[in-house]
């Protein structure tokens, strides 16, 4: 394995490829084009590092010994590692390429591929990345958040996200309006709001 960071990155990229001249010819490449990139023989080198604190996007042949391209994806999707797959191959059978998909494949890309190609699929991957990272953050904040509400908080909480009054929480719960009232203000000030339509954005991140 080798590294390259420059000094001004354009993202991470892991290139996995068994290929030595194929595989040094896409290094020199994404290098010179300002990624930092992580290079790898095989699948099996690639997973006896760290690949749950590997960030960006990984570029991998679908063919390879030992360990497959679609192998390796299986693999880290089972370990809960999402990050944009991008599959390179020129021998590739339609079952694999619908199973690499199925498994959230961002790309695939047929050899014989242009550097335009491969560089315009790295950066939408790349983009597509931080998206689903921040969205999952999102997630992961809003169920934080969600933890310090009471089960009748919480039910409070989806009501006024689906845009219930106080009147119609009140029939809802069958409780009385000054304990819908209580029940809201704990709500905002438990979740750290000041409005309902920031309640609502926070509803739907």
């Amino acid at each position: 394995m080798t590294t390259h960071t420059p000094s001004s990155t354009k993202g991470h990229v892991c290139l996995i490829e068994d290929h030595a001249d194929l595989r040094a010819d896409l290094l020199r490449l994404l290098q010179a084009s300002g990624y930092a990139v992580k290079d790898y023989s095989s699948a099996i080198e690639y997973l006896q590092t760290e690949p749950a604190q590997f960030e960006g996007v990984i570029v991998s042949d679908m063919v390879m010994p030992e360990m497959s391209g679609l192998e390796l994806q299986t693999e880290l999707v089972s370990r809960g590692i999402l990050l944009p797959f991008v599959f390179i191959s020129g021998e590739s059978s339609d079952r694999q390429i619908i199973s690499a998909m199925k498994n959230r494949a961002f790309d695939f890309l047929l050899k014989p591929f242009t550097k335009n190609e491969l560089l315009d699929v790295i950066d939408r991957a790349l983009a597509f990345g931080e998206q689903e990272k921040e969205s999952r953050e999102h997630k992961k904040d809003l169920q934080h958040r969600l933890s310090l509400l009471s089960p009748r908080e919480r039910e409070v909480f989806f009501l006024l996200a689906r845009g219930f009054s106080n009147q119609e929480i009140v029939r809802d719960l069958e409780i009385s309006l000054p304990t819908a009232k209580q029940y809201k203000a704990e709500v905002m000030r438990k979740l750290d709001i000041q409005s309902l339509s920031a309640l609502m954005a926070l509803a739907n991140t």
